[in-house]
């Protein structure tokens, strides 16, 4: 396999675009996810034999269509579980500059706002199956966690979903060594694309005008963090899987049933005779105080109702809906389903542990991409605060990913409260796992002065 430098160092740029955009990983495209993500795209509103009905005289009886956008309600759930409680960065710092280089890092995520950002980033992974984040530098003075910079670090995101196609190259190691980005821009009447591509030395971008050639758009950047500045993350599937046939079959289910209803619910007076009889002379029902029907001796009149197996079609929709959520390991937490759960927050508790477990399958790919973005942000944030540099490397950090539950805060602070009691764990382990303050250090020190306070010792 030729190197990132063998294909950046061939003569002609179309040769070097066409070698960057040569992709290893397995990924359906976009425009064919799309169509089933996007519910105005599903078959029963694009087949053509399923088509508005044209009358003789001019009118036009529509047909019904009634879609289903639960592969978008899946991307939402996993996203909700995932992130609903924001992911933790768990700083273990062993000395006074390590405790200064954490309190920068975590400044820089919060202002970049992270938590935002992975919602975002989960919408983009589950939905058209992959993103990448590139991070850069803004000359601008800026100040993190109270200590000056002369630089601005920000992130950006980008996905297929955002007209956006993304080009990893890997080696024969899975190491990434090019991460590239080709996307179009519209000025004016016309069309400009562009591909850019970042190595662990060079940002390269080229552009090419409509009914042009590839030419360099600007000089090559040095990269002088000396790694690619980008996390890339895909999975070779959408989260809702191979569902959506199912999906298509209860859409049609409730469409046709749709047009029947239409055709049916009209009021039908019904009048069982032999005898020939004439309709449509009735007096108007406006002008009059009542209205005189006469038929023949011995007919039956009266309103015929359209008997429908409505417990068979309900039955056919909920059945599809309950096993869409539960093969794909989400937990159905609408309203309704809310409703028919039994009432104690125990029991509501069990309806997340699918979900759980569903988040614990994914983490794995969401651990690999964070720590691979703490890697990145610790790089420029030596060369942001050089004094700093042997801190930022020496820097211990763990990432917590959370998946959402119910939660009843009081149980939660009993349970670490009862631990610190019986000696099962430190005070500072409890509060750092109660997750309610930033500085575990300084919350601790606040604890230690109001107990002396309370003692009648002098606090220092």
């Amino acid at each position: 396999m030729e190197t990132i430098e063998e294909i950046l160092s061939q003569e002609k740029i179309e040769d070097i675009i066409e070698e960057l955009k040569y992709k290893t990983v397995c990924i359906r495209p976009w425009e064919e996810l799309r169509k089933e993500y996007d519910p105005k795209l599903h078959p029963v509103w694009t087949d053509r034999s399923y088509r508005d009905i044209v009358k003789k005289n001019g009118g036009l009886v529509r047909q019904c269509r009634i879609a289903l956008g639960l592969q978008k309600l899946a991307v939402k759930r996993i996203g909700e579980l995932c992130f609903g409680l924001p992911v933790k960065r768990v700083y273990k710092p062993k000395a006074e500059g390590e405790k200064r280089a954490a309190r920068i890092l975590e400044d820089i995520f919060k202002k970049n706002r992270i938590d935002s950002v992975n919602n975002e980033r989960s919408r983009y992974l589950y939905a058209s199956c992959e993103f990448a984040t590139i991070w850069y530098t803004q000359k601008k003075p800026s100040i993190y966690a109270g200590e000056a910079t002369t630089y601005r670090l920000r992130c950006k995101s980008y996905s297929p979903m955002k007209d956006t196609e993304i080009y990893p190259r890997f080696d024969e190691y899975d190491d990434l060594i090019a991460l590239s980005l080709a996307y179009s821009r519209k000025k004016g009447d016309t069309m400009t694309e562009y591909f850019e591509t970042y190595t662990e030395t060079r940002h390269l971008r080229w552009r090419k005008d409509q009914g042009g050639a590839w030419e360099e758009d600007m000089a090559p950047e040095e990269i002088y963090i000396e790694k690619i500045p980008g996390v890339y993350a895909y999975r070779e599937e959408p989260i809702w899987e191979d569902e959506s046939p199912n999906v298509y079959e209860a859409e049609w289910t409730l469409s046709r049933n749709g047009n029947y209803l239409r055709k049916n619910l009209k009021p039908k007076w019904v009048v069982f005779t032999d005898e020939n009889i004439k309709f449509g002379n009735e007096r108007d029902t406006d002008v009059t105080s009542r209205d005189v029907l006469k038929y023949p001796k011995d007919a039956k009149a009266g309103y015929e109702t359209w008997d429908q197996a409505i417990d068979s079609l309900k039955y056919h929709i909920e059945t599809i809906r309950q096993n869409f959520f539960s093969q794909l390991q989400l937990p159905e937490m609408s309203s309704d389903a809310m409703k028919s759960m039994p009432m104690s927050a125990e029991s509501r508790k069990m309806i997340f542990i699918d979900g759980e477990l569903k988040v614990t399958d994914e983490s794995g790919l969401w651990y690999e991409a964070f720590y691979r973005e703490i890697n990145v942000v610790k790089a420029y944030a030596k060369k942001m605060y050089p004094s700093l540099a042997k801190d930022f490397d020496a820097l211990s950090v763990e990432v917590v990913i959370t998946p959402y539950q119910i939660q009843d805060e009081a149980e939660k602070v009993n349970i670490y409260t009862n631990a610190t009691g019986k000696q099962v764990m430190s005070r500072r382990t409890a509060v750092e796992r109660l997750g309610y303050v930033d500085d575990v250090d300084e919350e601790m020190a606040l604890i230690q002065a109001e107990e002396m306070a309370e003692l009648g010792e002098p606090t220092m």
